[in-house]
């Protein structure tokens, strides 16, 4: 199981309270769950991100006064003038962990499962490693058609060195930060639905993802009672290699690796141009495809009500290969959990 952008992969996948934690739903049926913060994120080292003058200078004065006094000497920024992150970073590290897996448990294939921006990295790191992925779970995936390409002339190279950055460069800093106010506004935008979000689970994803963050927790505003409210320290990656040019490659989406999407109706990140999940699945060249419209769901179905849908669909996916024997196709999924073609 693999995180998107910022928010950990513990909070995302096991919210141990009241049946939110995928993750353990999965294991309750016999599957063997690992989960991975990659470098910069959740419990994984997070070098050059604890000098909060190395966060994006736009976002400074949310770390004033605490653990800032004031703005920092922009003559010095950033303290860290390379990038940290990159795909060939994340691709090296989701090859460490897939071959240990196939170590610790005798296997030759590892179902991927991720959400958001985690696309970026089990779709190219299937297509370069067909030999060790046996499926794709694709949650809310973040996807642009035209996307940024790889290099030119070559598959997945990197279509830019490490460069020594300037202010004026978005690779410039090690990382952004998001606030709990923030993080609330995006989830509350995409909530149209009774009953779509139960009443103070957003408190409890905060508190998971702050315990999740020891530095991070301790910086942001002062609260009354004299602890820091916190904010979420998101790594900066140079992204690249996951578009309509690359999905297509060798024909292993949807052929020898298949692949299940699954979103919210409601989800604005993975709809809004320039992003489409429905595009992801058009671009994926075998049959072998599934995707699934969840109605009443945003992009944080895994903290709503129809998580139960993502649960369930997930353990037919991962345990039998095929959903209500479909392997193939577009459906919607209702309130109550029922599936019907679309």
């Amino acid at each position: 199981m693999i995180h998107g952008l910022s928010v950990p992969v513990l909070p995302g996948f096991d919210l141990r309270i009241d049946h939110y934690d995928w993750a353990l739903s999965l294991a309750q049926v016999g599957l063997d769950v690992f989960m991975l913060d990659f470098q910069g994120s959740g419990l994984s080292p997070r070098p050059k991100m604890d000098e909060p003058c190395n966060a994006n200078p736009a976002q400074w004065s949310i770390l004033i006064p605490n653990p800032l006094s004031t703005a920092c000497d922009a003559s010095l920024w950033p303290m860290y003038r390379s990038q940290l992150i990159n795909s060939q970073t994340d691709w090296d590290e989701l090859d460490t962990v897939v071959n240990y897996i196939r170590g610790e448990r005798g296997v030759e294939k590892v179902a991927l499962v991720s959400w958001s921006q985690g696309s970026f990295r089990i779709g190219p790191y299937a297509i370069q490693h067909p030999d060790k992925v046996q499926s794709l779970l694709f949650f809310a995936p973040i996807f642009n058609p035209n996307g940024r390409a790889s290099k030119a002339g070559t598959r997945f190279e990197s279509p830019a060195g490490l460069p020594v950055s300037s202010p004026a460069t978005q690779f410039g800093f090690p990382m952004n930060l998001t606030t709990k106010v923030a993080l609330e506004g995006s989830w509350t935008r995409e909530l149209q639905c009774d009953g779509q979000r139960e009443e103070g689970i957003q408190d409890l994803v905060w508190s998971s993802i702050m315990d999740s963050d020891t530095v991070g927790r301790t910086w942001g505003p002062v609260l009354p009672d004299g602890r820091a409210e916190g904010v979420m320290r998101v790594r900066n990656p140079f992204l690249w290699g996951w578009n309509s040019t690359t999905v297509p490659l060798d024909g292993t989406l949807g052929g020898t690796v298949p692949v299940l999407i699954i979103y919210g109706e409601l989800d604005t990140q993975v709809s809004a141009p320039p992003f489409s999940a429905p595009a992801l699945y058009d671009a994926i060249p075998g049959p072998s495809k599934l995707m699934f419209k969840v109605v009443c769901a945003g992009h944080y179905m895994v903290w709503e009500r129809q998580r139960r849908a993502l649960h369930g669909i997930s353990k037919q996916w991962l345990n039998d290969g095929a959903v209500e024997g479909f392997t193939e196709g577009r459906f919607f999924v209702d309130t109550e959990g029922v599936i019907y073609p679309q």
